[in-house]
């Protein structure tokens, strides 16, 4: 049976598992998994009764499992995904969305070289703030587009970690180590804050758009066994002090470990982050013992309001974080569904809350959960 604190399920939509979900002006995005599921497209003004409005496929051999939407426009990423149609070519699809109901194309844009594609990024409506491949790097890099001619995007700058331009002749360092790969960069204000896989996160100076320059960076290495996914800077001063959220995703563990967890980082003094506390699900690792991926953190929200954070935490669910005191933070809420028909259990892998502070949360295998909270 789904359990619940503080939260109470408002209704649930069956659509194929998804990556991520975006909430914009009553209309909810979802990018899915597993092709040829790409990217539906719902009206949820009647939370309680979702429609669907349309929904786009993906061909064999790529995923679409990231969407963005904002001022009429969602963005799609297109990332290699095991075999097939390798003509189809990796990137960002723009579409025009003013009609939520009949997307149209306006245009792809395609990574250079034989990248995979674009992973995760986000998009304020004009820029976006990406992570594709690129000809002559190693792995993923960061990269900012200016869609204001969504047609015709303009590249405005790139940043990567030295050694990944092999073809401008930096010595690539890292032969006994997972490749670098730039997870996704989240803008605030004058800055940049981006997660880099198992190489860390970096604060980026970003008051030159078009030179963006390394305030600091924290890169744990092997000895941390998870990737770090996210970089997110709380959005006031918590103690009068600037907070960073560092999530580190259960997966591609580099041994076994326990459950990945958060980190909380003070950036009050940008040129070196401190970190001043965790916070892992209470219970979910009593004795330090290697448990299976999937099972702790996969992400916090992105959007939400206040100082309680949504977090999507795999097998376990909607976790509610009150962030007021960075030094201990304390679980407020939770949500943890039954898992899907099929499934051994859970796998929670994205949330986002609307302006009204709904919260939408989906599951990588299947379904959609749309909660509502107490404490939200």
């Amino acid at each position: 049976m789904a359990r619940a604190v503080n939260t109470k399920l408002v209704s649930t939509i069956d659509c194929p598992g998804g990556g991520q979900v975006c909430w914009d002006n009553n209309i909810l995005y979802v990018s899915h998994m597993q092709p040829t599921n790409g990217t539906s497209i719902y009206d949820v003004a009647d939370p309680k009764n979702p429609k669907l409005l349309a929904r786009l496929e993906i061909p064999m051999g790529w995923h679409s499992h990231k969407v963005r939407a904002a001022n009429g426009l969602m963005l799609v990423n297109y990332e290699k995904f095991r075999e097939g149609a390798p003509e189809f070519g990796g990137g960002l699809g723009i579409f025009d969305v003013s009609n939520p109901a009949k997307p149209r194309l306006i245009n792809k844009w395609t990574v250079t070289g034989e990248g995979g594609g674009v992973h995760r990024y986000d998009f304020d409506g004009r820029y976006a703030y990406i992570s594709p491949t690129a000809e002559g790097y190693v792995g993923n890099i960061m990269m900012v587009l200016d869609l204001q001619k969504p047609e015709a995007p303009e590249e405005v700058c790139r940043w990567w970690i030295p050694g990944q331009h092999v073809a401008g002749g930096e010595e690539y360092p890292w032969n006994d180590y997972v490749r670098p790969r730039c997870h996704h960069p989240l803008r605030v204000g004058n800055r940049l804050y981006v997660s880099y896989w198992h190489h860390g996160f970096y604060i980026l100076d970003f008051s030159d758009m078009r030179k963006p320059t390394l305030i600091s960076g924290v890169n744990e290495g092997a000895d941390n066994p998870h990737p770090t996914h996210t970089a997110l800077r709380m959005p006031g001063k918590l103690k009068g002090r600037d907070i960073l959220i560092v999530a580190d995703e259960d997966v591609a563990k580099l041994y076994p470990s326990p459950p990945a967890f958060t980190r909380i980082y003070d950036i009050t003094d940008e040129r070196a982050p401190v970190q001043i506390a965790t916070f892992q699900k209470p219970g979910l690792d009593p004795d330090g013992a290697p448990q299976i991926p999937m099972t702790g953190c996969h992400q916090p929200a992105e959007r939400f309001h206040g100082n309680i954070v949504p977090f999507a935490w795999f097998a376990n669910g909607l976790r509610l974080v009150d962030m007021s005191d960075p030094f201990a933070p304390k679980e407020v809420g939770c949500y943890e569904p039954d898992a899907p028909e099929g499934c051994e259990r859970a796998s929670s892998n994205d949330v986002t809350v609307d302006p009204n502070g709904l919260i939408y949360l989906i599951d990588r295998q299947r379904g959609l959960h749309i909660i509502e909270s107490t404490v939200v």
